[in-house]
């Protein structure tokens, strides 16, 4: 027995109809749409098994389940539309730091070299105590989204 049992109502129904229908747009939405109609048990709706719809539409009986799920608990909307980021990610540079690294970066390179490289530039941050450690690539994506000219 189904935990999620998903009911549409003949408005949700027509709406999705016309997601289908249309043909364009997002495939993750057409198909979103065609997995609610087939796993409505209303009056109206067929009342696919997971199994059948998996099998019917290519898709694995896990993804028929959860979209299942997020139409009972979120909405039919919810279920149509890709979720949002949950992941903060935390600078490692503030704006401040970020002006140093620049300034860095645009000041001579070190005697013996022609230019800063990543690796140079990770160690005068740590040595001038702008950091404590700092990743390679954290510096690269820095200076990528900079437009000033490090010539």
């Amino acid at each position: 027995m189904k935990k999620y049992v998903v009911t549409l109502s003949s408005e949700e129904r027509e709406q999705l109809m016309a997601v289908v229908r249309k043909g364009k747009g997002a495939a993750r939405r057409r198909l979103h749409a065609q997995l609610l109609l087939q796993a409505d048990s209303g009056a109206e709706g067929p009342a696919w098994t997971d199994e059948a719809s998996s099998a019917a539409l290519a898709v694995h009986p896990t993804t028929v389940a959860n979209i299942r799920q997020r139409c009972v608990e979120e909405g039919v909307q919810a279920a149509l539309q890709r979720r949002p980021l949950r992941r903060q990610y935390q600078r490692k540079l503030d704006g401040k730091q970020e002006a140093q690294l620049i300034a860095v970066a645009c000041s001579a390179p070190p005697e013996g070299q022609k230019r800063w490289t990543l690796r140079l530039l990770v160690d005068k941050l740590v040595e001038l105590e702008v950091v404590d450690s700092i990743a390679r690539e954290t510096v690269r994506q820095t200076l990528k989204k900079t437009r000033s000219s490090r010539g």
